[in-house]
């Protein structure tokens, strides 16, 4: 099991949300999943390998001007 990210948790609450200290440890971890989503929208999954093996097959990067491709 993870350990619960209190920093990220933390930055966003008095960071973006600009929580009191006081408000923000009243919070359950439910209530700020839900402000989490309201700001940044739905979770989303990364990609698989697989997906991404296919993505870079399919749009090849391209090498800058004046690097080699070696």
């Amino acid at each position: 099991m993870k350990p619960f990210p209190w920093a990220a948790a933390m930055g966003f609450g008095f960071g973006v949300l600009r929580l009191a200290p006081d408000v923000f440890w009243r919070m359950t971890p439910r209530e700020l999943a839900q402000a989490v989503h309201a700001i940044r929208g739905p979770a989303t999954t990364p990609l698989a390998r697989g997906e991404l093996d296919d993505l870079l097959a399919r749009f090849p990067d391209a090498p800058r001007k004046g690097e080699s491709d070696d």
